[in-house]
């Protein structure tokens, strides 16, 4: 081969070469949509993800059994019971309320089990944790299911779903094996359970409190502070256009619209985006669905904290801090709620803490008793002005607070609590014992 061949092969192979390499340019497109949809939601992970059987829960089931009434918080007993209910097939889902003649017997009567929920829950939400037969459902929020044990002996068996305030009973039917399955575990065997007595405040509700003093656990917490920067990478868009700079109370988070702030003394996080304010109004299921969805996304269960509330007018949902046991937190600042506000298509505003509780001081826990439903209610009937049909809910459960000898522990003291008009207040113990007013 001549000299002059050699430069022609090597022209021809480098202007081939060249060609391909273009080509290749002006065709290659990254795959943006996977990396837009895997680098916050997979490489952020505060807590853990959960599904909706563990956030969507009853706190509390009464058992009307043999003209008496016991009940349950116990969380490992609730999660039992709703498990076997899973297994059901539940049909013939229908509207009742028309047919109902006493509500009252209906709900509470000798026989029956009532499963309560701290608000209401939109039907096709609970569809993900029990099974029903026809999957195309009628669109309804309920927050109490109750039982009929007393026809176990029937080819069928009943349950009811109920809007307790709204008075709506949508009836449906399983098999009556079931009923036999779960009379066995636990309706047969409610004397266990501890005793529960009916208040009534007014006509049209029934209250059922613990008839007993109650033991329980005073806890201490070094609280586990969460990351920040993570936060950070899950709340923004684009988080290396995130400015950190520091403010009196804590520190701050900003891309010059959307804003995080940390709050070290009330140890809360608060997000705001404006750009999401909206007039608009989504419906329950919306709401409920995207605040799951919404804290799955940074795996952002710290705690067990449970849905208490929705407010679909301000497009609000809560998430409440229950203990081990199943009594719920309560913190006047917010220190025991996660709290989302929607806009039409994102979130608007979170506030949460910025903490998780691990391991409790077990040197520090200590046992109290606390009174009997009974003595509260006479307490309560007491007090100037009290107005019983104002009364919605009476319940044992815990105050959060940092501990006033040694501000870096978290306690958890247990207390009565009680719903009026709405809102929740606190009862304190020394003054049902006649040491002070303790309406708060």
């Amino acid at each position: 081969m001549t000299y002059e061949n050699i430069k022609s092969t090597i022209l021809t192979f480098l202007v081939l070469s060249s060609f391909f390499l273009t080509w290749n340019l002006w065709t290659y497109q990254p795959n943006y949509e996977l990396m837009e949809n895997t680098k916050y939601v997979q490489e952020v992970a505060i807590g853990e993800k959960r599904d909706i059987k563990k956030v969507v829960k009853p706190d509390k089931v009464i058992f009307h059994y043999q003209n008496s009434h016991y009940g349950t918080i116990n969380t490992v007993e609730i999660d039992k019971m709703i498990h076997e209910m899973s297994d059901w097939n539940i049909y013939d889902l229908k509207n009742y309320t028309n047919k109902v003649e006493d509500f009252t017997q209906t709900i509470h009567g000798n026989g029956n089990v009532e499963i309560i929920f701290p608000e209401k829950v939109p039907i096709d939400i609970y569809k993900n944790v029990l099974d029903f037969e026809n999957k195309s459902l009628p669109r309804f929020s309920f927050d109490r299911i109750v039982i009929d044990m007393d026809n176990i002996q029937k080819e069928t068996g009943t349950i009811y779903f109920v809007d307790y305030e709204k008075k709506i009973v949508f009836i449906s039917h399983v098999s009556s094996t079931n009923l036999t399955n779960f009379n066995r575990s636990f309706y047969k065997v409610a004397y266990r359970y501890p005793s529960y007595f009916l208040y009534q405040p007014s006509k049209e509700k029934a209250l059922f409190i613990p008839e007993n003093d109650t033991n329980m656990i005073q806890y201490k917490y070094f609280p586990d502070f969460l990351d920040s920067d993570k936060f950070k990478e899950a709340l923004f868009t684009d988080p290396s256009f995130v400015q950190k700079s520091p403010i009196p109370e804590g520190e701050e988070f900003t891309n010059g619209s959307s804003k995080m702030n940390i709050y070290k003394n009330s140890n809360l996080l608060f997000y705001v985006n404006p750009i999401e304010e909206s007039e608009f109004v989504g419906n329950s299921i919306e709401i409920l669905q995207r605040g799951i969805e919404f804290i799955n996304e940074h795996a952002g269960w710290t705690d067990p904290y449970r849905y208490v509330g929705l407010d679909l007018l301000n497009q609000k949902v809560t998430f409440r801090l229950y203990s081990s046991d199943g009594y719920p937190v309560f913190n006047e600042s917010g220190m025991s709620e996660i709290i989302e506000v929607w806009g039409r298509n994102e979130i608007n505003k979170y506030l949460r803490p910025n903490f998780s509780l691990d391991l409790p001081l077990r040197s520090e826990m200590s046992e109290i008793t606390t009174p009997s439903g009974k003595k509260i209610i006479e307490f309560l009937e007491k007090q100037k002005g009290f107005k019983p049909e104002s009364l919605t809910d009476l319940r044992l459960g815990y105050h959060m607070e940092k501990d006033p000898k040694e501000p870096k522990l978290i306690v958890l003291e247990p207390s009565w609590f009680y719903r009026y008009n709405d809102k929740w207040g606190q009862i304190r113990l020394d003054a049902v014992k006649g040491e002070r007013n303790g309406l708060e």
